[in-house]
């Protein structure tokens, strides 16, 4: 299965949670209702899995912790704010930066009509 049919599915079960919950909720409502639609669909995911930092080889104390690690390679962090910014992006990139992951998604539920980002990063 190529990156593009992962993160297809991932969109998909986040339309189906926007389409059945609009907007206007917290973002922990989004996150326990993606999980939900993520085994309702079968794509596997780790919800929450704290990723290590390193700095000059050494492993920091601080650690990251994105919504979903989905598939084992792609990153989901999702919002629910009025719209997306610079900031939003720059998180999910330090995640695929931490992670050596390329691929993530940045998904908000806050607006209207549900946006997203497909990030790819390269860690060369």
């Amino acid at each position: 299965m190529n990156k593009d049919e992962r993160t297809f599915r991932i969109i998909g079960a986040a339309m189906e949670v926007h389409r059945e919950l609009g907007c206007g909720f917290l973002e922990g409502v989004y996150q326990e209702a993606l999980g939900l639609e993520f085994e309702n669909k079968a794509v596997p995911f780790i919800e929450q899995p704290v990723i290590e930092v390193m700095y000059k080889g050494a492993p920091l104390n601080k650690r990251y912790q994105p919504d979903f690690l989905c598939f084992e390679d792609v990153v989901v962090e999702i919002k629910a704010i009025s719209n997306l910014g610079t900031n939003e992006q720059a998180q999910v990139i330090n995640y695929l930066k931490a992670t050596k992951l390329s691929v993530g998604l940045l998904i908000n539920f806050g607006s209207k009509s549900m946006e997203y980002k497909r990030i790819v990063y390269s860690n060369l």
